[in-house]
């Protein structure tokens, strides 16, 4: 007898206006598998999967769970079907407890007292058996992003789910709580749950799935079994070309500092401190990267240095102080002193998603002599310097006249990139330089990164993504709750001690 596949997808398709976001795709899910989905920017991965989870409503094509046609028209009706989703952007009340956001939307009755009661038995016999073990009184702004993780995953587990779909599930964890994650999902595969993993990442693809899938450009290009492909062959399917995987780099030609930090506090507008007497520095010719998971104080170094928030202590630039008490501190201030900033979140702070490409390459340097007509503006020169831009940095389409909304995520960070590295700046400050971005656009930003600190520039990177840490970096500096946990060189260290240190630990601690 022929096992039914979990998920059956037949000839789905979907446009957005003039866009193919899926076309006549087709794919199997076995059960008790772990099946991943790659595919770069833009190939469809996501659309594909709210479709699925009954986000959107296919143009055409058929779904079919455990060999049965089933009409997902939202999210209930995917629910219904026994389909969970965990989501990139966890989906929880920050102020309530772990158990009242499992309950949450799947409540008895009226009453809320008997709902809690079950799901607090419920949840631990699931915690217990899935390792997935959580405070279920824990209130979920006080507890780590990998615990949140648990909750989410928890949730779906709670509404019955035996279809997993995770997007993206390791952006915010350290080493150590990615793997206590991939250990969940071997637990999960074992009791007979079907899991599809979303992510970048190939090397989690390598380790935890049985099959993968990659999709290129809105169509599914092939299916393989993990054991017979390699991290090389799904790069060169992803892209359709050979991506190299490694960063190439000469050893660093060190001179002079650039960028000085002394004894840097940082206290939030709610009065919390997050960065604590940080001091350090970075030299012209150097690659300095600043691991540690989110939330640890690397955005708001990141944000005063950048001239965004205000800061006590003392940072020179060229060896010339820079103003932290609010009266000089903005961003025109910092970009005059030779300060480049490629922001953490583009698409908050880096662009404004409704305005035009050649718009988002004048701002921050719309000054500029060259971008002048007199008292006004000069579009024409904007454009065509966009137009150059967007050639030099392979962006596509390259039309400068585009919505930033309407390029990829890789595309938006190109432009970005394009209107920050152009001004040759002699510090330049990057935060998450290839969050969400393919395979591609990964290859082509490291190469520019390098490029620029060749030049004898300063580079300040800041990553929650290890490997990309040691690879770029000359130096690595951990921060955890607002402090520098220490400095190493990259050849002296691994992903295993620097989690560690991003967790709060040193060796001895963690032996």
């Amino acid at each position: 007898m022929t096992t039914a596949p979990a998920i059956e997808l037949k000839g789905i398709s979907k446009s957005f206006g003039p866009v193919q976001a899926n076309k006549d795709i087709s794919i199997r899910v076995m059960p008790g598998t772990i099946h991943g989905i790659i595919g770069e920017n833009g190939a469809g991965k996501s659309t594909l999967m709210s479709i699925l989870y009954g986000f959107y409503k296919a143009d055409a094509g058929e779904i079919f769970i455990s060999g049965q046609k089933t009409a997902i028209p939202d999210s209930q009706a995917a629910i219904a079907a026994g389909i969970g989703m965990v989501f990139q952007h966890f989906k929880l009340v920050e102020n309530f407890t772990v158990l009242e956001n499992v309950v949450l939307g799947a409540e008895d009755s009226g009453l809320l007292r008997p709902s809690l009661a079950r799901a607090r038995r419920e949840l631990k016999a699931l915690a217990d058996e899935y390792e997935l073990n959580v405070d279920p009184d824990a209130i979920i702004e006080d507890i780590g992003v990998g615990m949140q993780q648990r909750v989410e995953i928890l949730k779906a587990l709670y509404r019955r789910a035996d279809i997993l779909i995770l997007d993206e599930p390791t952006g915010v964890l350290t080493p150590a709580e990615a793997d206590h994650l991939f250990r969940i999902l071997e637990n999960l595969k074992r009791e007979g749950k079907t899991i599809i993993l979303i992510t970048h990442k190939l090397r989690e693809i390598i380790d935890a799935t049985d099959t993968v899938s990659v999709m290129r450009r809105g169509e599914m290009t092939a299916t393989v079994k993990t054991s017979e492909t390699s991290p090389q062959k799904l790069a060169e399917l992803m892209v359709g070309r050979k991506v190299s995987l490694q960063v190439e780099k000469s050893p660093a030609q060190v001179r002079d500092v650039i960028l000085d930090v002394q004894n840097l506090n940082v206290t939030d507008e709610k009065g919390v401190h997050r960065v604590k007497d940080v001091s350090f520095n970075v030299r012209a010719g150097e690659i300095l990267g600043i691991a540690g998971v989110s939330g640890n104080g690397q955005s708001e170094l990141l944000e005063v240095l950048g001239g965004y928030e205000k800061g006590s202590g003392t940072i020179t630039v060229n060896g010339q102080p820079i103003d932290l008490t609010g009266a000089k501190s903005d961003g025109r201030s910092r970009r005059e002193r030779g300060i480049a900033h490629v922001p953490e979140d583009r698409q908050r702070e880096g662009l404004i998603m409704d305005y035009h490409a050649w718009e988002n390459v004048a701002f921050g340097y719309h000054h500029d002599p060259k971008y002048q007509n007199g008292m006004f503006m000069n579009n024409a020169a904007i454009k065509a310097d966009t137009v150059e831009k967007m050639e030099r940095f392979d962006v596509r389409p390259p039309d400068p006249r585009l919505a930033a909304k309407s390029f990829s995520g890789g595309n938006q960070q190109k432009i970005v990139l394009a209107r920050e590295i152009e001004r040759n700046p002699d510090l330049l400050l990057i935060g998450q330089p290839t969050r969400g971005v393919d395979i591609g656009a990964i290859e082509f930003i490291h190469q520019q990164i390098v490029a620029l600190r060749d030049q004898g520039k300063a580079i300040l990177l800041v990553s929650v993504e290890l490997e990309e840490i040691l690879a770029l970096s000359d130096r690595i500096a951990v921060m955890f709750d607002g402090r520098m946990m220490g400095e190493r060189r990259p050849q002296d260290t691994d992903e295993k001690e620097l989690g560690m240190m991003m967790a709060g630990m040193n060796k001895g601690e963690a032996a």
